[in-house]
């Protein structure tokens, strides 16, 4: 029951069409000078507390820019993952000794910007605001209030958020990648979940607070209009008797790589593209001696629309909007990763060209042309990033922090341009594997996982936490619902839903439903009615406001799709799907002739345990349902749709089932159309009350 085409209201809200203006790459740039680097060396004074000052003096505008950064490094938050970025958010919330609506006014007032982050805070205003400005964000980082009213509401918002990404195949993929390659126990792998987030108490944030907020390993960038005797002076006013606990740099050990390529693989039914991931672990601090090498390698293979990676699976084979590689650096361990965005069905080409030009940079196969390039773009984005003080001021900082020599700026592009196509091969043969990468594919199943198998490399499932999926052999879970002599089938499995919801016979008695709903999508309230007569005939309408942005009718015989004054009449295969529901309950004549079933096995839905079967209409129609294995009650089901010519996977779940009079029905349904999700909230439902035939005559 409430099957609504949304996706027609979805597509003319959503979809948009853009144009990309072509590069002319016929003729390649020509590659200038390296430019010279003049790097004045920074002011930096370290106070008793143990706070370091670093003062890049800019005069030329009337503006100081402060940066506080704590350099503690990753640290394993466990069962309360998420609470360092929640206490971050809180250091925002106010003071013991200013409330955050007065506090957010003064800063205002001012026309600066203070802002607070769980490794520190940022202040910056003119010169003559300044020091108010600094001050109100050493008095946040010092003395936060915590109220309870704002850790709930940041509570309630970061559960929100944590709900719309759910179908997100890019999000799922950013938290599978690094859970896969750290592991879900380390600093680098972990992920916030609802139940960690709930888990979260308000002492927890104020125990975040005392072993992350403190003097130790500090840094105060300032960068402007200050003089270094001016800055040192206003830190002790700030921060002079500011104590904490003493922090250590955080020792890491290092994960090994897969030993043997192979393919992750994440089913996301309402993905409509695949989302690709080749990644190895790597060590590649600033100090490495490879460095310059391998960065000059990954932007030859990946590193913008001149690279290796786009040009193959974009320019030569349009498999995507781009496919781009990117190096990780610093002192702890991390990633090379591949990755692109494609077309589902391409999902195993893509992976097949992505892995050969990984072969192409660890075979030599560049040419000078792209030697070239690669240094022209360096040399011109390190000169154009000189020009922005605070650039200079982080490279004082990663100096200090990561012990390099003071000339590791100045003399940069020497190393850069240096780099040569053997020191290119060298790098790309020891940092970017091929032969013990993890492949990790977010997408569809249906469209994608049946073209892997040859690719030639072993494919394992997980869900999109990261955990592995066992599967049991498919001759032991598929049974044909009519042959089957085990105590669980699809047969089985309908006849309990049926009862769950109040009987068969029950069921029967529905001939009428009329139901009004109220949704929210893409930030705008709709309202709607659903009107449905026994066997196949069904009215529904969507209204924002007094407008009617879409109708759906359908008579038994033929009807219309309508929005915003389009009229589209149905088609013979829309037609006989809209045939298929012979009942208000269709589940009453799926165990007839005219359906066929097939029991899948069990398979989680949310925190679910359910039966999942196959369900083929008379139209031949496919459709995939899942029935909780405690309740009977049907919790979701799948089936794909055309939208404008692409093929969409639909889910629907079904949620806060009630009793109208003896049977039950779901009140709330929330459908996931792509990366879109929205609830339909029912209001009144009528059954067998105040619906004739004339409610599915074509309206105007």
């Amino acid at each position: 029951m409430y099957k609504y085409l949304i996706t027609i209201l979805l597509s003319s809200l959503a979809l948009t069409g853009f144009s990309q203006d072509k590069l002319d790459r016929s003729k390649a740039p020509k590659a200038g000078p390296a430019p010279v680097i003049t790097i004045n060396d920074p002011a930096i004074i370290t106070l008793p507390n143990g706070i370091t000052v670093i003062v890049v003096e800019n005069h030329k505008l009337p503006k100081v820019a402060a940066t506080l950064s704590i350099d503690r490094g990753p640290i394993v938050e466990g069962s309360k993952a998420g609470v360092n970025n929640f206490m971050g958010q809180m250091l925002g919330e106010g003071t013991t000794k200013t409330p955050k609506d007065v506090f957010d006014e003064k800063v205002d007032q001012m026309g600066a910007n203070v802002n607070l982050f769980a490794s520190g805070g940022a202040a910056s205003a003119l010169s003559r605001y300044f020091e108010s400005a600094f001050l109100l964000m050493s008095e946040a980082i010092q003395y936060p209030a915590f109220p309870q009213e704002s850790f709930e509401k940041i509570k309630s918002q970061t559960l929100t958020s944590l709900k719309s990404n759910e179908k997100s195949a890019s999000a799922i993929s950013a938290r599978v990648v690094n859970a896969l390659a750290f592991g879900k126990n380390s600093a680098q792998g972990e992920f916030e979940t609802e139940e960690t987030i709930k888990s979260i108490t308000l002492k927890d944030i104020k125990t975040a607070y005392k072993e992350s907020i403190t003097p130790s390993r500090c840094y105060i960038t300032f960068v402007g209009d200050i003089t270094p005797e001016a800055a040192k002076a206003l830190v002790i006013k700030a921060f002079g008797n500011w104590k904490g606990k003493k922090l250590s740099t955080p020792e890491n050990a290092n994960v090994e790589n897969v030993h043997g390529t192979e393919i992750n693989f994440v089913n996301i039914p309402t993905a409509v593209q695949g989302e690709i991931t080749v990644s190895n672990l790597i060590n590649n601090p600033l100090s490495n001696p490879d460095y310059h090498a391998l960065a000059i390698a990954n932007q030859i293979l990946g590193g913008g629309a001149e690279s290796k990676l786009f040009m193959n699976l974009r320019e030569k084979h349009g498999f995507t909007y781009g496919s781009y590689s990117r190096v990780g650096s610093g002192r702890f361990q991390t990633q090379f990763t591949s990755s692109a965005q494609v077309r589902s069905e391409k999902a195993d080409s893509a992976i097949a060209e992505i892995m050969n030009e990984i072969s192409n940079m660890r075979e030599g196969k560049i040419t000078k042309e792209e030697l070239d390039n690669a240094k022209a773009k360096y040399n011109g984005s390190f000169a154009l990033g000189m020009e922005d003080p605070e650039r200079t001021a982080s490279y004082a900082s990663n100096i200090l922090i990561n012990n390099l020599p003071k000339d590791y700026y100045r003399t940069f592009l020497q190393k850069i341009n240096a780099v040569t196509i053997e020191d290119v091969q060298n790098v790309s043969k020891k940092y970017f594997e091929k032969e013990n990468s993890r492949i990790i594919i977010v997408g569809n199943e249906n469209k994608i996982l049946s073209n892997l198998s040859k690719l030639g490399y072993p494919i394992k499932k997980y869900d999109k936490y990261a955990s592995g999926i066992i599967e049991k052999p498919k001759d032991i879970n598929l049974k044909e619902s009519d042959k089957t002599s085990e105590a669980v089938s699809a047969s089985s499995i309908i006849q309990d839903y049926l009862k769950a919801i109040g009987g068969k016979e029950e069921a029967k008695k529905i001939n009428t439903v009329k139901a009004s709903f109220t949704m929210e999508l893409m930030g705008r309230s709709f309202e709607g009615t659903d009107i449905r007569m026994s066997p196949n005939k069904h009215y529904s309408e969507i209204r924002m406001g007094e407008m009617k942005v879409m109708q759906q009718l359908f008579d038994g015989s033929k009807g219309y799709q309508a929005q915003m004054g389009q009229k589209k009449e149905m088609e013979e295969k829309e037609i006989k799907e809209s045939q298929d529901d012979k009942a208000i309950i269709p589940q009453i004549f799926y165990l007839t002739a005219d359906y066929k079933l097939l029991y899948l096995g069990t398979e989680k839905s949310g925190d679910e345990l359910t039966y999942k079967i196959k369900v083929t209409k008379p139209s031949q129609k496919v459709s995939i349902e899942y029935y909780s294995t405690k309740t009977g009650l049907l919790l979701k089901d799948e089936s794909s749709t055309d939208a404008g010519g692409t093929e969409m996977t639909i889910s629907t779940e079904y949620s806060n089932y009630k009793k109208i009079g003896n049977i039950l029905l779901p009140y709330i349904i929330t459908q996931n159309v792509g990366e879109q999700q929205f609830s339909m909230n029912m209001g009144e439902i009528k059954i067998n009350e105040g619906v004739t035939d004339e409610d599915f005559k074509e309206k105007n």
